[in-house]
């Protein structure tokens, strides 16, 4: 294993550090490589989709589209699980007015880009 001359092994830089009376360094971080900032923020944004808009999000946008702005302003989608939009309504009689129109409501929001795998929607009071 050949090392860079002006590195040493991380067993001769603690044997430095004992004898100097420094504490030892025992992690491992000297033991990876460096890598580019850049392209390591790319994979986290990439990764935890923080670059991409959420479903939420997509459709928070879009719901007074989707269900008029009268009922718009007392509902809220909050999160799709297992293909189902649940959507919180603050006003029963709202809830109710959704609750009539669900089927044109879950075909306009079918048609949402990556909104097709979306089965229901699920009411609550809230």
């Amino acid at each position: 294993m050949r090392q860079n001359p002006k590195e040493f092994s991380h067993e001769v830089e603690n044997l430095i550090a004992a004898f100097r009376g420094l504490p030892e360094d025992d992690s491992a971080a000297r033991n990876r490589q460096t890598q580019d900032l850049g392209r390591l923020i790319d994979e986290l944004l990439v990764k935890y989709r923080i670059s991409h808009d959420s479903l939420e999000h997509s459709i928070r946008e879009k719901w007074s589209e989707l269900v008029g702005r009268a009922n718009a302003a007392y509902s809220h989608p909050v999160v799709v699980e297992r293909g189902q939009l649940l959507v919180l309504c603050s006003h029963a009689v709202v809830r109710n007015e959704l609750f009539h129109h669900r089927l044109q409501i879950l075909g306009k929001l079918r048609q949402l880009p990556g909104c097709d795998g979306i089965r229901g929607i699920t009411l609550r009071a809230g």
